[in-house]
């Protein structure tokens, strides 16, 4: 989980605010602190505090103090890379520029030693665990209020969903719907052709649904994309919460999956809706028809177990992919209650 690589620095004047942001910090699940010598911590069960002293970072028993180098330049970069042994850690504290250099520094580490880097504000977390596909090792990001907390929190990916129940399960009828409002995703990242979204019109039970990795004899691949259902239907979340498709907005993370397969959090660049013809594919999961909306269209195609296949092209008895999940929700999150989605 990003937050495990993440160590909040509180650097507020006031003890009473101090302690504001290590408590909320708890709260937010963060178990790695940096503090100053004139202003220790004592690490609850689990926690990992580390003392800055004016050259290092000291807290580790038995290991040697992590050095601390300023970067300004690349020539100071390039000089501290060099002087850091196999095996080591260092932090380093942007002065200027810190994107580039950080790439740099990354690049230049290969496996040789860890990188630590200091984030002077909650935004810059993102670009630093990000980096390169890669990121430092450990992100000390500074904090001067307890609201500051919650902005970090929001920026930090949390843990994907573990455990997904993925069904194959036999298509009964497929169907016209009509014209309806339809809502492409399009993500900031590229998508493979097994990767797609999780959406249904029963949070029981999420079809997946393909990328447009694939185009048609007409269109051309735009594998960032999703069309990925009615503006009325659940999409699965990258924290495993649900949320109609047409409240989606740019920045959200939304979890792109593989049947059976892998998973990764991907950020919805945009949405568009346009009314466009539809069909109803339905499904029979534990003896209850479960449906998903679909645009009429080539390149609109549902995971099967004999590839995917196109709107256009399935029928009854095609067996397609997706997975089942608690069905009560309240904002989009599972709850334990009686509910029964038509």
């Amino acid at each position: 989980m990003a937050r495990e690589r993440i160590a909040v620095a509180p650097q507020a004047a006031e003890a009473e605010l101090r302690r504001a942001i290590v408590e909320r910090a708890r709260r937010r699940g963060f178990a790695r602190f940096v503090v100053s010598e004139d202003q220790p911590l004592s690490a609850e069960p689990g926690e990992e505090v580390l003392v800055r002293h004016a050259d290092g970072l000291s807290g580790f028993p038995g290991s040697p103090r992590i050095p601390i180098v300023a970067i300004a330049s690349a020539e100071a970069l390039g000089r501290a890379v060099a002087a850091v042994p196999d095996g080591s850690t260092v932090a380093i504290e942007w002065v200027g520029d810190r994107v580039i250099p950080l790439e740099n520094a990354i690049a230049a580490r290969g496996r040789r030693f860890r990188l630590w880097a200091y984030a002077r504000t909650p935004a810059e977390v993102p670009g630093a665990l990000g980096a390169l596909e890669h990121g430092a090792d450990r992100v000390i990001v500074e904090l001067r209020t307890p609201e500051e907390v919650d902005t970090l929190e929001a920026l930090v990916e949390s843990a994907l969903p573990a455990g997904l129940d993925w069904q194959t399960v036999a298509v009964r009828a497929v169907r016209p719907a009509g014209v309806g409002d339809r809502v492409l995703v399009d993500t900031t990242s590229l998508l493979r052709p097994s990767e797609g979204l999780l959406v249904g019109s029963a949070a029981a039970f999420l079809f997946h649904v393909a990328s447009e990795a694939i185009g048609s004899a007409f269109s051309r691949p735009r594998p960032f994309r999703v069309n990925a259902g009615a503006a009325h239907s659940y999409v699965l979340l990258a924290d495993g919460t649900t949320r109609y498709l047409a409240e989606l907005e740019a920045g959200d993370a939304v979890l792109a999956v593989e049947p059976a397969g892998g998973a990764r959090a991907v950020r919805v660049g945009r949405i568009k809706i346009e009314r466009r013809p539809m069909v109803v594919v339905e499904a029979e999961v534990d003896d209850r028809p479960r449906t998903v909306f679909l645009q009429e269209a080539e390149t609109v195609r549902l995971s099967t177990d004999t590839g995917r296949l196109a709107t256009t092209e399935i029928r009854p008895g095609a067996r397609v992919h997706g997975v089942r999940l608690p069905a009560a929700r309240h904002l989009g999150t599972a709850v334990q209650e009686t509910i029964e989605e038509r």
